[in-house]
């Protein structure tokens, strides 16, 4: 069970204010006051009132002009012109009820989706982050490799990546990836195939085995910038289909810094253990003369 997340004073003060409560407080109080200016017939005193009155419509007006800045305001659909009134609007409530749920998640700075939303939704990252021109232009991204072919698939994330590139901004890609998986000759070719194609993009690629890294490493995300990180379930099981990534606009400073952790420098660095492991491999990978214990031996190395 999670726990609702804490309101700041600033959260606490805008509910105050958008208050249905509130407002109808202040409009009864908007009414009372000419009917008491009136009622009590004394020029002084009426005024006051009339001042008071005027200062509370001003507030009105400009509360309403506020709550219109950060309120999203859709026209709701007449029941009565739809051929089953009663059935479209069980729908209607549905929809809006799932609508507004997803829209207070974002209000929070989080947006959960669905795995089959990932690729449309990590476009929109790329997308907005050229777009938006938010620094640092560049991504940093982290795949949990159980198979590289299912990246070569993604051409629309791709593409999204050689247009961030082509803008003057940069992706490092991480390709963390089981031992036994890169002692595996199709998967060794698979991997450099897929390491060629993004480098032919203009992206920085990296390796690390991940039976050594720890839990909280071995996960697979994506931050852009320094405004949000993609956080996805693992990729190629029926898990992954089935499950759901977050989004999230908040602390992404220390998703930046567990990547750089992992990346690394010199000759320690994720870059220098892709060209360690590819030294070794790329040769057998035109022939059948693939050594296993050699290629066990590098990796021992990584």
């Amino acid at each position: 069970m999670t726990t609702p997340p804490r309101q700041d004073m600033g959260n606490r003060v805008a509910g105050v204010l958008s208050s249905q409560v509130l407002n109808a407080v202040i409009g009864i109080i908007g009414l009372v006051i000419p009917v008491v200016a009136w009622a009590m017939q004394q020029r002084n005193l009426t005024n006051v009132v009339l001042a008071a009155e005027t200062v509370l419509l001003l507030l009105m007006i400009a509360n309403y002009m506020w709550l219109r800045s950060i309120y999203i305001q859709l026209r709701r659909a007449n029941d009565r012109d739809m051929a089953d009134a009663a059935y479209f609007a069980a729908i209607r409530a549905r929809l809006e009820r799932d609508l507004i749920a997803d829209f207070g998640e974002i209000a929070d700075g989080h947006l959960q989706v669905y795995a089959s939303e990932v690729p449309r939704l990590s476009v929109m990252l790329f997308t907005v982050l050229v777009e938006s021109g938010a620094q640092p232009q560049r991504v940093l991204a982290a795949d949990l490799t159980t198979n590289p072919n299912l990246l070569t698939v993604r051409r629309e994330y791709l593409a999204a990546n050689r247009r961030l590139i082509e803008a003057g901004g940069s992706v490092q890609r991480l390709f963390i990836c089981w031992a036994n998986d890169l002692a595996r000759a199709e998967f060794g070719r698979s991997l450099l195939q897929l390491v060629d194609h993004h480098r032919s993009l203009g992206v920085q690629c990296g390796l690390a085995v991940r039976d050594r890294l720890r839990a909280d490493q071995a996960i697979d995300f994506v931050v852009v910038a320094k405004a949000a990180v993609l956080v996805e379930e693992e990729q190629g099981d029926a898990e992954y289909l089935r499950g759901r990534s977050s989004v999230y606009f908040k602390s992404v400073e220390r998703w930046a810094g567990r990547f750089e952790s992992i990346w690394g420098h010199g000759s320690s660095s994720a870059p220098s253990a892709l060209t360690t492991y590819e030294s070794q491999v790329r040769p057998m990978t035109t022939g059948l003369d693939w050594d296993d214990e050699a290629v066990r031996a590098v990796i021992a190395q990584l």
